[in-house]
C-alpha cells in the first residue's frame, strides 16, 4: 500500500508534486480536480475521491484548510469514517486548534487507525523546494513511519512530542512570522511616507542582521508591490484567530498577535483576502490616510 494526498492548495500542490518526484506511490485528490494535474503530471495516481485515496494507502496526509474540511473529507460522524481510517495512518499537516487535532486523533484511534501530526513551517516557495520544516508528533511508532516519508517535502523533521505538540509548536512559530511580517509591511510604510529610497531600504534590511530568508522575500515584495500569495491574507487570518483563540485558553497575553489580528482583518475587509500577508501593509497604508484626512478636516 502506498501514500495518500488530500489537499492540493497553494502549499499541498508542490508537496505532493515532490512526493511523486521522489518516487513515493502516491494517490492524490482534491475537491477541485483540475489542482491535480501537477501531481499527475510527476507521477501521482489521480484518485475518484476520498475513500479511494484510504483504499490505496497506508498512511494518508491532509492538507486542508480547516476542521469543516477535514471532516468532510473523513466522513467523521459518519459510518464511513472508521471504513476509512481503519488500519491506516492520517497524517494532519495543515493549522487547526490544538485541541480539534487532539480530538480528532482520538477519533482516529478510537476507529482502529493510527494519527500523527505533522504542519510545516514555510510557505510556497520552500514548499516548491522541498525545503519546508515540519513539527512532527504522536506515538513513537507512528513517528517513526511518517518520518522518512516526510524528506521529499521537508528538509528537517523535528520531533515535538505528543499530539497536540505539533499544532502547538506551529502557532508559537506562527506567532512569530504573523507578528514579523506586519512589523516588516509597518517599516517600510514609515520608510516610503518620509520618502526614502526603498531599494535602499531594502538593502539596508537585507545586508544587516535582521535578514533572514523570509524578511529578503517578504522586504521584495513590499518594495515592488507585488502580493502575488505565497501564504495569503484569508489563511494568515485564520493562523492568527487560532494563535488568539490558544492564548486565551491559556490565560496567556497575546499583545502583538492582537494588533496583528486587527490589522489583517482590516487587509481582508479592504478585499485583499487572496494577496500575499505582506499586503497587510494595505491596512497601515488606510490608517494613515484615515489619520491625514481627520487632520485635514480639522
Amino acid at each position: 500500500m502506498g501514500v495518500g494526498f488530500i489537499g492540493l492548495g497553494i502549499m499541498g500542490s508542490p508537496m505532493a508534486v515532490n512526493l511523486a518526484r521522489a518516487g513515493t506511490p502516491l494517490a492524490v485528490w482534491n475537491r477541485t480536480a483540475a489542482r491535480c494535474e501537477p501531481a499527475r503530471s510527476a507521477g501521482a495516481a489521480v484518485a475518484g475521491g476520498p475513500a479511494e485515496v484510504f483504499a490505496r494507502s497506508r498512511v494518508v496526509m491532509l492538507m486542508l484548510a480547516d476542521d469543516a474540511s477535514i471532516d468532510a473529507v473523513l466522513g467523521r460522524g459518519t459510518p464511513e469514517f472508521a471504513a476509512k481510517v481503519a488500519g491506516r495512518i492520517v497524517v494532519h499537516m495543515g493549522t487547526t486548534s490544538p485541541a480539534y487535532s487532539a480530538g480528532l486523533g482520538s477519533a482516529v484511534r478510537a476507529a482502529g487507525g493510527e494519527y500523527a501530526e505533522a504542519p510545516v513551517s514555510g510557505s510556497r516557495d520552500p514548499a516548491v523546494a522541498g525545503q519546508l520544516v515540519a513539527m512532527l508528533a504522536g506515538e513513537p511508532a507512528v513517528t517513526d513511519e511518517v518520518r522518512p516519508l516526510l524528506a521529499p517535502m521537508c528538509r528537517e523533521t523535528i520531533a515535538c512530542g505528543a499530539v497536540p505538540g505539533g499544532s502547538l509548536m506551529k502557532l508559537a512559530v506562527n506567532t512569530f512570522l504573523i507578528t514579523m511580517v506586519t512589523g516588516l509591511a509597518e517599516a517600510s510604510h514609515f520608510a516610503a511616507r518620509h520618502g526614502l529610497d526603498l531599494e535602499r531600504f531594502r538593502h539596508v534590511l537585507d545586508s544587516g542582521p535582521m535578514a533572514s530568508a523570509v524578511s529578503r522575500v517578504k522586504v521584495r515584495k513590499l518594495v515592488e508591490h507585488d502580493f502575488a500569495a505565497q501564504a495569503a491574507i484569508a489563511d494568515v487570518l485564520k493562523n492568527n484567530r487560532l494563535v488568539a483563540e490558544a492564548a486565551r485558553t491559556g490565560a496567556i497575553a497575546s499583545p502583538l498577535i492582537d494588533v496583528c489580528h486587527a490589522l489583517f482583518t482590516e487587509t481582508l475587509e479592504l478585499g485583499h483576502a487572496e494577496l500575499d500577508m505582506a499586503a497587510v501593509v494595505h491596512a497601515i497604508e488606510a490608517r494613515t490616510a484615515a489619520i491625514v484626512k481627520e487632520a485635514a478636516d480639522a
